[in-house]
């Protein structure tokens, strides 16, 4: 039987790491985990690409996920440890594994483009070196190469891979995954703007970066999602288009640290090689975040 982690459907949020002066913001990221609380998040996703990851040191990421520990209030924290290296990959789950991982999100390995047999075995491997739950992430448009249908069936059945965040955008593919999976293995978009059609297809929700900007709206469109409540599910689906082509008009984070910054919550820093958005983008977070009433 498959571990089982509290609240994990609806809406998780893959979080940003905030900057102040070169170093990480621990009280800027502390505020950012307690709204996301007190919107009603369903779980969190700290560690992950938006949060800049690759460009934090071991001891910043032990305390980023200590630090959102004490915040989250009991929410299941699914916190990234996956590159492109198995020892590595390893290392991070020895990292973090006791300093309040709930389960660890493991992304399809970047650059080296392994194939379909390279994939199952590291994910085989990575799987059989923890207890904790393990989620998949499929992310082409980052990695390099496509997670097979095929390939994540026959990881589903490896009792501690337990979901995957599926950002493919291979409707066909994805949808093709949640209706073979196996009881208790879960689809989650990687994308937001995919998150009403998957759903409406059966998977359990999004692990989303435009609920770093409005989580109750995401957990709003998720939880209608979820109560089959689909006329409700269009109307803020529609209403959050523009936040969700906006967070992506350039490179993640870049977007939502302007509009974090426009809301009062962050200072808009980041570390090379990503550099703040640029004043056009900006300016076009801001309208967006007007229009949704957010500022």
């Amino acid at each position: 039987m498959k571990p089982q982690l509290k609240d994990f459907r609806g809406c998780g949020t893959a979080i940003v790491t905030p900057f102040d002066g070169g170093e990480v913001d621990y009280q800027a990221f502390a505020r950012l985990v307690d709204l996301q609380v007190e919107s009603g998040m369903n779980f969190l996703v700290p560690l992950g690409s938006t949060g800049e990851t690759p460009c934090l040191e071991d001891d910043e990421k032990v305390r980023v996920l200590e630090k959102c520990r004490e915040h989250a209030c009991g929410k299941t924290l699914v916190a990234g440890v996956g590159t492109n290296s198995l020892r590595h990959t390893i290392r991070n789950i020895r990292l973090l594994e006791n300093h309040g991982a709930d389960a660890f999100l493991v992304v399809v390995p970047y650059y080296n483009k392994p194939d379909c047999r390279g994939q199952y075995e590291y994910f085989r491997a990575v799987a059989s070196e923890t207890d904790k739950p393990v989620v998949l992430y499929n992310v082409p448009g980052r990695t390099g190469v496509n997670m097979t249908a095929e390939t994540t069936l026959k990881l589903a059945e490896i009792d501690n891979i337990v979901a995957i965040k599926e950002a493919s955008s291979k409707r066909e593919q994805i949808l093709e995954i949640v209706r073979n999976a196996p009881e208790g293995f879960s689809v989650f978009s990687g994308n937001d703007d995919e998150t009403l059609d998957l759903m409406r297809g059966g998977a359990a929700g999004v692990i989303s970066v435009a609920s770093n900007l409005a989580p109750a709206l995401m957990v709003a469109l998720t939880q209608a999602c979820l109560r089959g409540d689909w006329e409700e599910a269009a109307r803020l689906n529609d209403r959050l288009r523009p936040l969700y082509k906006n967070c992506f008009i350039e490179s993640n984070p870049m977007p939502v640290k302007a509009g974090l910054n426009a809301m009062g919550l962050i200072k808009n820093e980041l570390r090379l090689p990503l550099v703040p958005a640029s004043e056009n983008a900006s300016g076009i977070m801001r309208d967006c975040l007007k229009g949704l009433e957010i500022i």
